[in-house]
């Protein structure tokens, strides 16, 4: 089969007293292999509290480094068209179409002197991903990514899409069994690092489980601080 295809749901729980262990959303993927090492990820994403949003994520990256080549992205917020987006990555520069209900029509183009290391579309099961851009070769330890856009700031990725330029770290702790609903497996946990006055809000400590493996797959993720969210696996089905 020239195509291998990964399909799964990723539940959104609360970490909150409050709330703990209650549903807010839910995420179903595919990730597709294609013959040329090429991943093609779609994301439909359903964040449950008000506003409600609802994201549709189509996005093409390098099968060994996750550098993004080309990627589609769709809002709903509170029930309502958010926008509509369109990215495309060349070795030097990166630029978008799109259009959302605040700014309308919206055209960007921003130079680079290095391709684009990550785009941020704010599916889950991309945080997984993410990781493939860390050398496991050095071992435990931390790379600073300097060329990251994201097609939102906001932390629920819930304005736009266009473009916004940052830089973050992402940092290897090791390897260790894990179980969550899906299954059992050997995973590798990662954290997301070094976001200090990189967004409009800082973003609480992030941690991030992943297959020990070269597809990555999303195992479990969890953030700290004032979010207090948790992401886990609950179904996974593998062809090819």
């Amino acid at each position: 089969m020239a195509y291998r295809s990964i399909r799964g749901k990723i539940l959104y729980t609360s970490k909150k007293p409050e709330r703990m262990d209650q549903e807010r959303g839910r995420e179903y993927f595919t990730l597709t292999r294609q013959a040329d090492a090429t991943i093609v990820m779609h994301a439909h994403c359903e964040i449950d509290d008000e506003p409600m949003v609802v994201r549709d994520v189509v996005a093409a990256m390098d099968a060994h480094t996750a550098a993004p080549m080309d990627c589609h992205v769709r809002l709903t917020v509170g029930h309502k068209f958010e926008g509509s987006g369109w990215f495309r990555f060349s070795d030097r520069f990166v630029e978008c179409e799109t259009y959302n209900r605040k700014d309308g029509r919206i055209t960007q183009r921003i130079d680079t002197d290095q391709p684009v290391q990550w785009m941020q579309c704010h599916p889950i099961v991309g945080d997984a991903l993410l990781m493939k851009a860390y050398d496991l070769s050095q071992g435990p330890g931390k790379r600073f990514l300097d060329k990251v856009m994201l097609s939102s700031p906001d932390h629920r990725g819930a304005t736009g899409p266009m473009l916004f330029s940052l830089g973050f770290g992402i940092q290897y702790v090791g390897e260790e069994e894990i179980t969550v609903t899906a299954g059992t497996f050997n995973a590798r946990h990662f954290q997301v690092v070094d976001t200090a006055g990189q967004l409009p809000d800082e973003h609480p400590p992030y941690d991030v489980w992943c297959t020990a493996d070269d597809d990555y797959i999303l195992l479990r993720a969890g953030v700290g601080g004032y979010m207090q969210t948790h992401y886990e696996l609950v179904e996974l089905d593998i062809e090819g």
